[in-house]
């Protein structure tokens, strides 16, 4: 296919770069020089705005960091709204389910179709092409669209409702979000009585408390105290915020979810918005007066 692909970060480049590799032609935009030209090097094409790449392409994909960025390069001045060729506009982000049907709703007028399609996996998935890709929209578009979304990752098709795909994505952000400051305080609680945390998230990974912290976040970025999983506290923080606020919006209780925010603001508070979100135990372990580290688990 001939794909347009807006916003080359640490998700959107390896992304695109697949897309490259799998015999796609690809007319790219990003607002950082170096990362186009990594593509370009690579076969693509650069574009020096949205509107540009709209105007070169049918299929336009955008991986962007905020809401306002994705309201922007999809509607706004010189965005893909005003391109002479675009049919189809793949938001790739996490904007939350009224943003979306904002922006289905602005590019209908223009006959151009939404289909909203966060995906989930981090960087690491990204790299390998194993994400899982939610994506809701007219099923003849999915269908159209399938064969390139499957080189990113493992596709699933929640409906045509707008916005039904960025409730699915917050559904899933929410789990992985709380499993990370659970496991923080599981394993500061432990470290406090005198256990070993390796040790402890040997046995909680042998056992019914395992989960994606445990498993993935854990051994490779908190224990070694490296704090490198690649996602930051602030796209996290957006998460559970847009997640609390879906979750009113429907009139949900939410007990749960309401100390997941409330731990999540104080982490942003202690560690700023670019610190990776892994570094959520430091504020659990200062309060504690303990540190936790040691070896990865085997």
């Amino acid at each position: 296919m001939d794909i347009g692909f807006i916003g080359l970060g640490n998700m959107g480049f390896p992304m695109a770069r697949r897309l490259i590799e799998a015999g796609n032609r690809l007319v790219v935009f990003d607002a950082r020089q170096e990362v186009v030209d990594k593509l370009v090097a690579r076969g693509a094409t650069a574009a020096t705005s949205p509107k540009q790449v709209a105007d070169q392409v049918e299929t336009v994909m955008a991986s962007l960091p905020s809401l306002q960025a994705s309201l922007a390069v999809a509607t706004g001045p010189n965005g893909v709204i005003e391109g002479s060729s675009v049919k189809r506009f793949i938001d790739l982000s996490t904007v939350g389910s009224a943003m979306a049907v904002k922006i289905h709703g602005l590019l209908a007028k223009h006959g151009i179709v939404q289909i909203d399609c966060p995906v989930s996996g981090g960087v690491g998935g990204a790299e390998k092409g194993t994400l899982a890709v939610m994506v809701s929209g007219p099923k003849t578009e999915f269908e159209l669209l399938k064969p390139a979304l499957e080189i990113i990752g493992k596709v699933f098709f929640i409906g045509e409702k707008p916005g039904a795909a960025q409730t699915m994505k917050l559904a899933n952000n929410f789990l992985s979000a709380t499993a990370i400051v659970a496991t923080s305080e599981a394993v500061v609680m432990g470290v406090k009585a005198g256990l070993d945390p390796a040790v402890m998230i040997d046995v909680i990974n042998a056992g019914s408390g395992m989960n994606t912290a445990s498993r993935d976040k854990f051994p490779r970025s908190v224990l070694p105290r490296s704090f490198d999983f690649g996602f930051t506290t602030g796209l996290m923080v957006k998460d559970v915020r847009l997640a609390l606020e879906e979750m009113k919006q429907l009139g949900l209780s939410m007990e749960v979810a309401d100390a997941v925010g409330r731990l999540w603001e104080t982490v942003i508070s202690a560690e700023g918005a670019e610190s990776d979100f892994t570094a959520a135990i430091k504020p659990i372990e200062r309060k504690a007066g303990v540190l936790v580290g040691g070896r990865p688990p085997s």
